[in-house]
């Protein structure tokens, strides 16, 4: 129940900050923005229980790629669908007495502007928050609240930019857009949701591994995530030290990214740390740490 309840809470503050910036807000990039920070940060908060999905055509790419069991399929769709309703809801009463001009779109440049952006959606999700070579990244989020973000800026004038099913339906709700175009944003969603899972499960091999140094003492492999959601933690790197000291201070933990020492030509180490200051840096290259 934790996760379908995460994926109404993360669509439901979507589809309200679409309807919100869509309907008597200022024109220009605040819609855009506003729409990819929201998606960013809901997918950070909802990542670890639910896979952050928000999406019913996100949800179906999870499952053809072998993330998702069946049984959740429906009970996630539910609780996107309605969570985007009650969102649509919310925003007429939030903006009530405003006029809406429900937007028009052509339907042959909406379908290819709604299939190229949810296939690129789709296509980001599975790749940066399911796949075995970037499990445990901290950036999933950002990528995927970023590729919404742009495809609004591209496209959004041509389809209205929803990339997701659920928005399509509470966009139709609020009434930007009309119910007799819902099937393009259906048939365009969907079918880009099962493109990029097939494109996806061709170009990434079943059991991939991606280690983060080259060499034996410092190599170590990504722990795989669990199926369907990110994992709790922030990948961390070490600061790596001479072998022979104690594993406590081998294994000095930090939020940082690292450089190898090897192209400074400091052989002793496999690596320090940029972002942990003077007094680690310092102790790396001296040897007390």
């Amino acid at each position: 129940m934790n996760k379908y309840i995460a994926e109404f809470i993360g669509t439901f503050f979507l589809v309200l900050t679409i309807g919100c910036t869509g309907i008597g807000a200022s024109s220009g990039v605040i819609a855009p923005l506003a729409i990819g920070a929201v998606l960013m940060v809901m997918v950070f908060a909802g990542g670890h229980v639910s896979g952050a999905h928000y999406n019913p055509a996100v949800t179906l790419g999870v499952l053809i790629r072998g993330r998702l069991k069946v049984a959740d399929v429906v009970p996630y769709i539910v609780a996107q669908l309605v969570a985007a309703a009650t969102a649509a809801v919310a925003v007429k009463f939030l903006r009530a007495g405003i006029d809406i001009t429900p937007i028009a779109p052509k339907i042959g440049p909406a379908q290819l502007a709604e299939f190229l952006f949810t296939f690129a959606l789709v296509y980001v999700v599975l790749n940066a928050a399911t796949a075995e070579g970037t499990s445990g990244n901290s950036f999933y989020g950002l990528a995927i609240g970023m590729t919404v973000m742009t495809g609004a800026f591209a496209v959004g004038d041509i389809s209205g930019g929803a990339f997701n099913p659920a928005v399509a339906l509470g966009i139709s709700i609020l009434g930007i857009s009309t119910w007799d175009n819902l099937w393009i944003y259906l048939l365009a969603n969907f079918a880009a949701a099962v493109v990029a899972a097939v494109v996806f499960n061709l170009i990434n091999p079943p059991t991939q591994t991606t280690p983060i140094a080259t060499d034996e003492k410092s190599t170590r492999k990504y722990r795989r995530r669990q199926i369907g959601a990110p994992t709790r933690e922030s990948p961390l790197v070490s600061c790596y030290s001479k072998a022979g000291l104690a594993s406590a201070r081998q294994d000095h933990v930090l939020f940082c990214p690292t450089v190898d020492l090897a192209a400074m030509g400091t052989s002793e180490f496999s690596r320090f740390d940029l972002g942990c200051g003077p007094e680690c840096f310092f102790d790396c290259l001296t040897g007390r740490r």
